[in-house]
């Protein structure tokens, strides 16, 4: 698989738009990057970690707390080390100690099948045991029950984003080796997207946008 930008990002939902800018910006230090209006009541607020983003998609609209799903817990490389949390609880941890910008911890009921799904299927790098790369990005898995599922706008950290240059194409062939097809594709402004969904259900956005692979999107 051919990636368009050398790192994954990251996606939660929430109604506390306030107690994410807090502890990205003043507790974290990350740089705000820009807002992004996603339809269906949500924006989408950026911010830069290294080559990733954490995208905070907030609405007003009433979202239920739920409990983690695959996705728990991130960290990030920072020059003072922290343990924080976002508003709804998932742990944060701040590393200078760590060689990737941005590290997303998963669990997984089977450990083959997320081995064989993100190394195989995705085409990520592996970087260690039960763990996998982009670029400046990491995920990293430990076993344990079967994660809840949930849809990617509900509330909590519920995606990760591949940049890529065809998402109808490489969505069509993930389908055809059998891969979960969670949102078929869809056009917003100069972006194509689609979701797949991993082994234990956890939603991966495939992402192609113009302004990274230089080619314009055009209506299907």
């Amino acid at each position: 698989m051919e990636f368009a930008k050398p790192a994954f990002d990251v996606g939660f939902a929430t109604n506390d738009l306030d107690g994410f800018r807090a502890l990205w910006e003043q507790q974290a230090g990350i740089a705000y990057d820009h807002l992004a209006k996603l339809g269906d009541g949500f924006h989408q607020h950026r911010w830069r970690q290294g080559d990733s983003i954490i995208k905070i998609n907030h609405t007003r609209k009433p979202l239920e707390a739920q409990p983690p799903g695959g996705y728990q817990a991130l960290t990030l490389r920072a020059a003072t080390a922290a343990d924080l949390e976002t508003p709804d609880g998932m742990p944060v941890r701040l590393r200078a100690d760590t060689d990737a910008d941005l590290t997303l911890h998963v669990v997984t009921s089977d450990l083959d099948a997320f081995t064989h799904f993100y190394g195989t299927r995705l085409g990520l790098m592996a970087d260690g045991p039960a763990t996998f790369r982009l670029g400046g990005s990491r995920i990293v898995a430990t076993t344990g029950p079967q994660p809840a599922r949930f849809g990617w706008q509900d509330r909590g950290l519920r995606y990760m984003t591949v940049q890529i240059f065809d998402c109808d194409g490489l969505t069509a062939a993930l389908e055809r080796q059998g891969v979960e097809i969670g949102q078929a594709p869809k056009t917003v402004g100069q972006v194509r997207y689609s979701f797949v969904r991993d082994p234990d259900g956890n939603w991966i956005e495939l992402s192609e946008r113009a302004s990274l692979t230089g080619k314009p999107i055009t209506e299907e």
